[in-house]
């Protein structure tokens, strides 16, 4: 077996649903030509590999489910496929980053790399990467099982979206966080900038040799556990040509106020009447500021918005976007008469 040092470095990067992984890595990718990326998403139709191809070429999506359980296989392939790539030349590979979807459990994930027959004599799972909303943390630690287990086998917990929480409201986070996982560090990161001064260390008598992590993986079972995701769907909503974007606020809006809480994250790209492509980003109520992407940066742009959800009837969610829409549509050929 290759020693760790001849090995190749694998981070993974996990954290729950909205709690900023993709503006933390959009940041990490800048100038990182030779590493590679793997991306996990619950939905059918993935949109964060899109977003960290404006970084990153290498970027490859592992979608339709959680790589944890119901997608491993497709993890392992990808990760043979950059070997494969390597070993023939056609490209360089210095490091691989795995952004795992919102609701994965990542003990799994580092347990099929280091088990692997071909992946664990080739990768070194180097950290564990866990990000935590700040705002929605206490609330979903209790609501949510995945964060919880999330952030217990994390290497180094990134405290998100500070700016918007009080310094006293960061403490009892930063409290949580190290009663469940006394062993990793604590940063924070504004806008996917990690602050280099961590916000809390561990104590000296903890373990963290790699021996250390790996204890606390085997207490987390190995196995997929396909019931996680049993109340959770996916929903993709397409349209066909420019989407009116005050139809859609106001749409978006008394949707998350009727039923923010079972909307666990809304995300998703937007061509508008005037050409501009923004990013919808949403986290049960609370809906981040739109942002605009330049047009080269998505090579086929089309409106999707992804919804994932929990306990909700998708069917009647897309039931209400048509209806909506046509409001809108009948609206605007009202007023063009």
């Amino acid at each position: 077996m290759s020693s760790g040092a001849d090995r190749i470095p694998v981070v993974i990067v996990s954290g729950f649903l909205g709690s900023g992984k993709t503006s933390l890595l959009r940041r990490v990718l800048t100038g990182a030509p030779d590493t590679a990326v793997i991306v996990n998403e619950f939905g059918a139709v993935g949109l964060d590999h899109e977003l960290l191809r404006a970084c990153e070429e290498r970027v490859e999506l592992v979608g339709g489910g959680c790589a944890c359980c119901s997608r491993r296989t497709d993890l392992i392939r990808a990760l043979r496929e950059l070997l494969d790539a390597r070993d023939r030349g056609r490209s360089d590979l210095g490091r691989v980053v795995i952004e795992t979807s919102g609701l994965a459990d990542p003990a799994p994930i580092v347990f099929t790399i280091t088990t692997d027959p071909m992946l664990r004599h080739h990768f070194d799972v180097e950290r564990l990467l866990v990000t935590v909303d700040a705002v929605n943390c206490r609330e979903q630690l209790g609501d949510h099982p995945e964060v919880a287990k999330q952030v217990l086998v994390a290497d180094e917990l990134v405290v998100t979206k500070v700016d918007l929480v009080a310094p006293e409201v960061l403490d009892e986070v930063a409290t949580a966080l190290r009663a469940l996982n006394p062993a990793a560090t604590i940063r924070t990161a504004l806008h996917g900038v990690v602050d280099p001064e961590p916000l809390r260390e561990p104590p000296d008598d903890i373990d963290r040799r790699p021996q250390a992590r790996s204890a606390r993986l085997a207490a987390r079972s190995p196995g997929g556990d396909q019931s996680h995701t049993d109340d959770v769907a996916s929903l993709t909503l397409r349209t066909d040509g420019p989407v009116d974007w005050l139809g859609f606020s106001v749409w978006l809006s008394m949707l998350l106020h009727a039923r923010g809480q079972d909307v666990l994250r809304v995300k998703g790209i937007l061509e508008l009447d005037d050409g501009t492509l923004v990013s919808v980003n949403g986290v049960q109520h609370v809906v981040h500021m739109p942002e605009h992407l330049p047009r080269e940066s998505i090579p086929e742009p089309s409106s999707n918005v992804v919804f994932i959800t929990r306990g909700l009837d998708v069917g009647r969610l897309r039931e209400s976007f048509e209806v909506f829409q046509g409001l809108v549509s009948g609206a605007g050929a009202v007023q063009g008469r």
